[in-house]
C-alpha cells in the first residue's frame, strides 16, 4: 500500500532507463511536468563504484546535467537502439530531463535522425540555454532546478510530428508495440512506403523499429512491477514466437536475461529506491 502512489505514478510514464535508478547511490528522485511534452525529472548521485550503467532503448531524447562542480556538462541523448554504457563518473550529482517518447524539441537543432544512438553537448544545439545550464548545474535543490529548467523551456516550441505520425504512435503505445504494419496501414489509410517515409523523417526511425522499444519498455514495466512473472505468458502477451526468441531480444536490448534482471531489481528492491516528489 505504501508504493500505490508511486505505481500509480510509474504507470503513467512509459519509458524506463532501470539502470539508472540502480545506479544511484542512494535515493533516485522523479518528478512529474506540467509541460505536456516532458515525461519527468529526475535526479540521483552515482554510485563511487566502477560499475558500468547502461541505458536502454525508450525512445525519448533526455538531456543529462553533470553538476560536478569541477567539470559539470550538459549532453543531449537522443535514444539508444540497443542497451549502452552511457558512462557515469562515479560519485557525481546528475539532474536529467526526459522528454515524451516521440517528442522532439524544436529548440534543438538537429533532426530526429541524428539524433538516433548519439548524444551532444546541449550548448552545441541549444547555444542561448547558456544561463540555464548555468544555472542548474550550481544549483544542489532538485525541485529547484525542475523550476529552472521549466522556466527556461516553457516558452520554446515542439517539433510536431504530421497527423500520420501521432496516430502511428498511438497505437504502437497502446498495443504495448504489438500492433502489426498491416494493422497500421489499415488504420490510417496509407501505405506501407508512405508510412516508412512519413514516421523516419519525424522520428529518425521506422515504425518496426519504434514497435520494438515499446515492447522492450513493456516487458521492463512488467518486471519491475510484478511479485512473480511468467516469462512464457509475457512473452506471448508482447507477440513473441516463443520465450527463446523473447529472452533474446531482451537481452539484446536490456543487456541481461529476464530472469537475471528480475532478480537484480527484487535484489536491489528497485521501488524502494525510488523518491516521487
Amino acid at each position: 500500500m505504501a508504493h500505490s502512489p508511486l505505481i500509480s505514478y510509474l504507470a503513467g510514464i512509459r519509458s524506463k532507463q532501470p539502470w539508472l535508478v540502480l545506479s544511484a547511490a542512494d535515493k533516485f528522485s522523479l518528478s512529474g511536468s506540467d509541460h505536456p511534452t516532458i515525461s519527468h525529472f529526475y535526479s540521483f548521485e552515482s554510485k563511487s563504484s566502477e560499475e558500468q550503467t547502461f541505458v536502454i532503448p525508450d525512445g525519448c531524447i533526455d538531456i543529462l546535467f553533470d553538476c560536478d562542480e569541477n567539470n559539470p556538462t550538459a549532453e543531449v541523448f537522443g535514444t539508444p537502439m540497443e542497451a549502452v554504457n552511457v558512462g557515469l563518473d562515479k560519485g557525481n550529482r546528475y539532474f536529467g530531463v526526459r522528454f515524451v517518447s516521440g517528442v522532439m524539441p524544436d529548440i534543438l537543432n538537429i533532426s530526429a535522425g541524428e539524433l538516433i544512438d548519439q548524444h551532444y553537448n546541449l550548448l552545441d544545439l541549444v547555444p542561448q540555454a547558456s544561463q540555464m545550464v548555468e544555472e542548474v548545474v550550481g544549483s544542489s535543490n532538485f525541485m529547484e532546478q525542475t523550476s529552472m529548467f521549466g522556466s527556461f523551456f516553457g516558452t520554446e516550441e515542439i517539433r510536431q510530428p504530421s497527423n500520420l505520425t501521432s496516430h502511428a504512435l498511438r497505437s504502437i503505445c497502446d498495443s504495448n508495440g504489438t500492433i502489426q504494419i498491416n494493422e497500421l496501414e489499415e488504420e490510417t489509410g496509407y501505405t506501407l512506403r508512405t508510412l516508412q517515409r512519413q514516421f523516419r523523417a519525424d522520428m529518425g526511425m521506422s515504425p518496426k523499429a519504434f514497435s520494438r522499444i515499446i515492447r522492450c519498455q513493456s516487458a521492463v514495466y512488467d518486471i519491475n512491477q510484478s511479485e512473480e512473472v511468467a516469462f512464457s505468458d509475457l512473452a506471448s502477451e508482447l507477440g513473441f514466437s516463443d520465450q527463446a526468441h523473447f529472452q533474446r531480444e531482451f537481452k539484446k536490448l536490456v543487456n541481461t536475461t529476464p530472469l537475471e534482471y528480475l532478480s537484480r531489481v527484487k535484489h536491489e528492491n528497485y521501488l524502494n529506491r525510488i523518491q516521487y516528489l
